[in-house]
């Protein structure tokens, strides 16, 4: 990686939390590769200082803001460190995760509420304050938002971040809404690469492993699945982050390998209307043909792996 101090972002500051590894770094280096300045974040100082080594080594402008995300005081300050670092802030990349993976009746309160505090209140509290910095500066600034292809399709075992990734699109649709007045923009992207999630997967093994090899995934993973490396979404959210991207806002757009996706918001399949009402009795009578050929799906079905593909016993 190279900082191009004419990229599309020159001269513009990005806040990416969670960024001291995995997608939330490759954000920052592409973000950094395109010129703009940026505030790395992690809960460990290490994991971020070496994140911003690489980026500074490479040409490109970085620290760290070391904070659990999720309260307005860790929000605040990582509005706080792209002023006092860089003297402005333009784009607010809300990554920071973590899992806490339970069917439901092991689910406990306790996990529910971590994973509803660092990725939904987390979005919402640094959204909120980069928004409100964008407006009282007059900046026409950009916040992407993170998804997930379980807030869109759900997820055996993820019932928390689930309700975390689905809540997150919502607030993007109403965000939209409230910014468009001031010209900031707010879209959700939903990334599907190699994390150390899906490493553990053995279905996805033929993929990670030739990722860790050097070489490029099998077509299956990249093409029919959308699967990739964390660098296959980098450069959505540098593009949503640049001006080019001006006039897109309240948008869910998913990336992962060679596949680019455009979401549709949720809309009626069906609509059908009785006079006076929907009984019980009507219901019984009508509702089977309405619903015949109708019922949506649930959860992501994956092919097949091609024979060569399936992971061998070890």
């Amino acid at each position: 990686m190279t900082n191009d101090s004419t990229g599309a972002l020159a001269g513009k500051v990005a806040v990416v939390t969670g960024s001291g590894q995995g997608l939330g770094l490759a954000y920052a280096a592409e973000l950094a590769r395109q010129g703009a300045a940026v505030v790395i974040n992690d809960v460990v100082q290490e994991t971020a200082d070496r994140a911003v080594e690489m980026i500074t080594s490479a040409g490109g402008r970085a620290v760290a803001v070391v904070a659990p995300v999720g309260t307005t005081e860790a929000a605040t300050a990582l509005v706080d460190g792209a002023l006092a670092a860089f003297g402005r802030l333009d784009i607010m990349v809300t990554n920071a995760g973590v899992l806490r993976d339970k069917s439901l009746l092991k689910m406990t309160d306790e996990d529910f509420d971590l994973v509803i505090q660092v990725h939904l209140r987390g979005t919402f509290t640094c959204a909120r304050e980069a928004y409100r910095y964008f407006k009282e500066n007059n900046v026409a600034g950009r916040i992407i938002t993170i998804g997930s292809p379980t807030g869109q399709y759900g997820n055996f075992g993820q019932t928390n971040y689930a309700a975390a990734k689905a809540g997150i699109v919502g607030m993007v649709r109403t965000w939209a809404l409230e910014m468009r007045k001031a010209g900031v923009t707010a879209n959700a992207v939903i990334p599907v690469a190699a994390t150390a999630m899906t490493e553990t997967v053995p279905y996805f093994r033929a993929a990670v492993e030739a990722d860790h090899r050097g070489e490029p995934m099998p077509d299956f993973f990249r093409k029919d699945l959308g699967f990739g490396t964390s660098a296959d979404v980098a450069g959505l959210v540098a593009y949503l982050a640049s001006d080019d991207a001006a006039g897109i806002t309240g948008q869910v757009i998913g990336a992962g390998g060679d596949r680019l996706q455009i979401f549709s918001h949720p809309v009626p399949v069906v609509t059908e209307y009785r006079q006076g009402g929907w009984t019980f009795e009507a219901l019984r009578e009508q509702f089977p043909a309405l619903i015949e050929g109708n019922l949506q799906p649930v959860g992501e079905n994956m092919p097949p792996l091609p024979e060569e593909l399936e992971p061998q016993a070890r």
